[in-house]
């Protein structure tokens, strides 16, 4: 199954075990870290990036692959599609992950009429991806001014300090919400909610349900759904451009029926966005764990109707994610196995960083192995480092691994790979959008009327998120940009208009900016072709 330099850098590893026990790494003093960064980082890569000519962040960097969809027309033909609603509704959320789901049911609650429509099935989004666990301030030892502090840090201090103090404040109520709707998170032997460190983390923050922590809260929510009759649900209808009214407020939005190949108009005083990030755009050629529909359709159709976007020129490249066998590419290895002793290794059998860095060190660390020819290559060329699961079976005990990372474990003894015994070869993949589109403390965009939660959110995370964090801020922002939503619901919204998308397309026009990206492009070209 192995390549021979793959078996014989396994050999190192086993033999260099014993002695990395002992071993100790330092963090990197601030200017070393930076000069990483700097050096191997994909985010640093200046080729990579380009300065966009349009539009409200004009002059502002981000990736060729956004810029395109950005400076792009749209491949519909909008003067054949019927502008008059065939639904009306107080809020329309558009995503069915974590966080529209979030924001519907606290939209709900709060006395609105609710639409949520998804591009895929309920809850099939990187909701159900994250296995880690949640960040929270729970334990004793902890406080949400910690909590803060190690995500401001984290972020190179260019998160938003409102929406920062928003996140750490209601993480507590929040964690009790999921409790009372039926959420079950591991606990210690005496009951409490069980804790843990990651990089980047200053206290036990990581709360989990074993390595398949959101696919469990994901389904708590999804029944949550189905007992509210005042929400209405519809399944693979993507937005494709938002609809605004004589005064540029959002009311509404162009779904499109994959079924019938069709397109329809709700109408509604308010809307939330939730349809992710953009990791299956991969950037600069990148592997990636994001789900299929996550193609930035979010930042395409708000930045048209006047959105603000920032950060969109940083993004996380998750340290560990598989590189064999080829075919799991894209699948990731928790960070809470590196939090439990496991060790990042190069072919020659040596650590090279400590792997309780931040995601974005680790992450440099791991490429400048590999380009420097560190790196330990397969048979088809592809390269990447070790991470050493074994030697936490001789730390922690016989089975823990089995115990702690159940789903990683299966997945893994499928292909004949036992991690209590076999090291895995990783590579850094793009996990996470670390900027979007610019909310306040209510998830309110710079466009009246139009709300965004979870990962297609700007102004959270900063420059790198740290691990955890994800999925505290789809459910803070969900219920915050829910409740705010509803509050519109005794508003007009007005005359349905696609004014404000004409108005874009002169400013492309006058430019003379052309470009054959489809916009948005709602799925990966390789899943276009089979349909």
């Amino acid at each position: 199954m192995y390549s021979g330099a793959m078996s014989d850098a396994i050999e190192k590893v086993n033999a260099t075990r014993e002695r990395r026990k002992l071993e100790q790494i330092a963090l990197l003093p601030e200017e070393a870290a930076q000069k990483l960064l700097n050096s191997y980082h994909p985010d640093y890569r200046e080729s990579a990036f380009r300065n966009l000519r349009v539009g409200v962040n004009c002059g502002a960097r981000t990736t060729h692959e956004i810029a395109d969809l950005l400076e792009s027309f749209s491949d519909l033909d909008y003067t054949k599609i019927d502008l008059r609603p065939e639904y009306d509704t107080d809020v329309l959320v558009l995503g069915g992950g974590g966080a529209g789901a979030t924001a519907a049911l606290f939209a709900e609650s709060n006395g609105a009429r609710v639409m949520l429509a998804t591009k895929l099935r309920l809850g099939n989004s990187n909701t159900i991806m994250a296995m880690g666990g949640m960040q929270v301030s729970v334990d004793e030892r902890d406080s949400p001014v910690r909590h803060y502090c190690d995500t401001m840090a984290a972020g190179k201090f260019a998160g938003r300090e409102c929406l920062v103090k928003a996140l750490v404040n209601d993480g507590p109520q929040i964690v009790k919400w999921l409790l009372d709707i039926g959420v079950d998170f591991d606990r210690d032997a005496i009951g409490n909610l069980l804790t843990k460190k990651a990089g980047g983390i200053s206290a036990p923050r990581l709360i989990s349900i074993g390595d398949h922590t959101g696919l469990n809260i994901m389904k708590v929510l999804k029944d949550e759904i189905g007992m509210r009759d005042s929400i209405e649900v519809s399944e693979f209808t993507p937005a494709v451009e938002l609809t605004t009214n004589e005064a540029g407020e959002c009311n509404g939005a162009v779904l499109f029926d994959l079924g019938r190949k069709r397109h329809f108009v709700v109408r509604a005083k308010a809307v939330v966005l939730a349809t992710g990030g953009s990791g299956r755009l991969h950037m600069q050629g990148f592997p990636t764990s994001n789900n299929f529909g996550a193609t930035g359709d979010a930042l395409v159709i708000a930045y048209r109707a006047g959105a603000r976007l920032e950060g969109v020129d940083s993004f996380q490249y998750h340290p560990t994610g598989v590189m064999f066998p080829e075919h799991m590419v894209g699948v990731l290895v928790t960070e809470a196995i590196r939090s439990l002793g496991g060790h990042l290794l190069n072919a020659k059998g040596e650590r090279f960083v400590n792997e309780l860095e931040t995601r974005d060190i680790c992450a440099a660390a791991v490429i400048r192995e590999c380009e420097n020819g560190n790196g330990v290559m397969t048979r088809s060329g592809k390269g990447g480092v070790w991470l050493d699961t074994p030697l936490i079976e001789e730390i922690s005990g016989k089975g823990v691994l089995r115990k702690r990372f159940p789903s990683l474990y299966r997945h893994l003894m499928r292909v004949k790979i036992d991690i209590s015994k076999q090291p895995l070869l990783v590579f850094p993949t793009l996990h996470y959008q670390n900027g979007g589109i610019l909310i306040d403390k209510n998830g309110e965009t710079t466009v009246k009327n139009l709300f965004v939660a979870g990962e297609a959110a700007g102004g959270i995370h900063g420059r790198n998120r740290v691990m955890g964090n994800a999925l505290l801020d789809i459910f803070v922002f969900g219920k915050r940009s829910g409740l705010a939503a509803s509050e519109k619901r005794f508003n007009d919204p007005g005359k349905v208009t696609l004014t404000h998308v004409y108005s874009y397309y002169n400013m492309l026009k006058s430019l003379r900016i052309s470009s054959v990206a489809k916009s948005p492009t709602l799925f990966p070209e390789f899943i276009v072709n089979k349909l």
